[in-house]
């Protein structure tokens, strides 16, 4: 579970980038986080994770501050960014070794995670080669499995099918309904909304660091019966999806 509580951050005097926001990413669902670019879903997700301090309010990663006890917040979800372009001389082998000494993973359980999810990926046969040669789609593979390599209990996910080709995207959107079916959190980050239209169970959107609806699918095409699609919906909340 993720609980984001009275959530704000500046950049600058003037530009309030995510203003006084408060939800929560539940157990057991897939929550789809949208909203046009330069909403705040970033710098909202770089709060969640870590990266950037809130300038108000608090965010628990289950049990765990990320801002008070970093270290053990950490251990408790996998990140997956939008730019999978990282430790590109490294083989992929030794990349997720590299993350699952970080995240302290036993060896047998370590090899039995790259076996399996090297499979359902397509690369096992690729991981003894560097990064630095794989095409996007297989370094978006390689990122996913280091990120879930310990088994966290939540996974957030920066529009994490891109690059990825048909097999592995289904792959992963089956991944995410297990996940979610055992019990525990996904949050992820999409401008296709046709994905989350058929993959969410609720949707939080955003505009200009506000939070427009939180809910689920059901409640919000309930708040607009003459909309006949998630797209037309969102376009009604945001406007013209510009925020920039």
């Amino acid at each position: 579970m993720i609980t984001i509580n009275q959530v704000t951050k500046k950049f600058g005097k003037d530009k309030i980038a995510v203003n006084n926001t408060t939800w929560t990413v539940p157990d057991g669902a897939i929550t789809g986080f949208i909203g046009p670019n330069g909403a705040g879903k970033s710098t909202t997700l770089k709060m969640v994770t870590g990266v950037l301090k809130p300038d108000e309010g608090s965010i628990q990663i289950n049990d765990a501050d990320i801002t008070k006890n970093p270290l053990k917040a950490k251990m408790q979800f996998g990140f997956v960014s939008d730019t999978p372009d990282n430790f590109l001389h490294l083989t992929g082998m030794e990349y997720l070794n590299f993350m699952g000494d970080a995240y302290k993973v036993p060896g047998k359980v370590r090899k039995e995670f790259i076996e399996s999810y090297g499979k359902r990926f397509g690369i096992e046969k690729s991981l003894g080669d560097k990064i630095l040669s794989y095409s996007h789609g297989m370094r978006q593979k390689v990122m996913i499995m280091g990120a879930l390599i310990h088994s966290p209990s939540v996974w957030i996910l920066d529009e994490p099918m891109t690059g990825l080709d048909p097999q592995a995207s289904h792959e992963l959107k089956l991944m995410m309904k297990e996940h979610a079916a055992s019990g525990k959190s996904v949050l992820f980050s999409t401008h296709v909304l046709e994905v989350a239209e058929k993959l969410c169970d609720n949707v939080v959107i955003i505009r200009k660091g506000e939070i427009k609806f939180l809910g689920s699918l059901d409640e919000l095409k309930a708040k607009f019966p003459a909309e006949t699609s998630l797209e037309n919906i969102f376009l009604e909340l945001t406007g013209d999806g510009k925020d920039n």
